[in-house]
Order: structure tokens, then sequence, then C-alpha cells
């Protein structure tokens, strides 16, 4: 990795990790909560979590990280988008659990969406 891509893979990470949203190129830009685990970003979607159309269909989306303190764009890039199997994840699941506020089923989060949502992985290709 060059000096220039390892810069840029700790701007993403750091980025990630301070600020729990981040914005998706879909049909129109979408605000979306998610977050970081094992080098990569976690996103749930679809059943009564955010509406992100088609995410889970794409095998890449664009990513915009804003700072948490004055929403200035801190860094986009493309990552690899991939659908993550929930039962043999718990560790994303539960990432993505402790991360969820102001869920009403906070102690079934992961019951309902393994019957209603889809979990996805995006992967920065720096």
């Amino acid at each position: 990795m060059t000096e220039q891509n390892a810069d840029r893979a700790a701007a993403v990470a750091e980025g990630a990790k301070k600020s729990g949203i981040l914005w998706l190129a879909l049909d129109r830009p979408r605000l979306a909560w998610h977050a970081w685990h094992d080098g990569a970003i976690h996103i749930v979607t679809g059943g009564e979590e955010q509406r992100l159309p088609g995410l889970d269909a794409l095998d890449r989306v664009h990513v915009t990280l804003r700072s948490k303190d004055n929403g200035a764009r801190l860094v986009e890039f493309d990552a690899a988008v991939t659908v993550v199997d929930q039962a043999e994840s718990p560790d994303v699941v539960a990432a993505l659990a402790k991360e969820r506020l102001n869920a009403r089923d906070s102690e079934h989060l992961p019951e309902r969406w393994a019957r209603e949502s889809t979990i996805v992985r995006l992967t920065p290709e720096l």
C-alpha cells in the first residue's frame, strides 16, 4: 500500500469511527447510520430500519464521510458492497445493535433484523 493510500485508509477508518452517519450515492444521496467493524462499514437496511433502495443489489457504491463537528467533507470513496450472512456474523450484528439508537425493541434487534432486514458490508476501495 502506498503512503497516499495508507493516509486515505486512515482517514476512512477515523471518519467512520467518529461519525455514526454517512452519505451513499443511490437513487439520490441518502443519509445512513452505520457501524465501523473489522475494517469495513456495516449498514442495516429494510424492515423497520432505514430504507436504502437497491443497496443490497449493487457491486459498489460511492460513500461520503463528513465531520461530526462541522459537517465538512472528510473523505469520499467507492466501496465494494457485500450482503452479510447474519447467522454466520454475530459479531457484525452485535456491533450494529450497539450503535442502533432509540430502537423500539433493543433486546430483540438481532431476531427482527434476521426476519426483516439486510445487513451489508461496505469495504473501502482505496
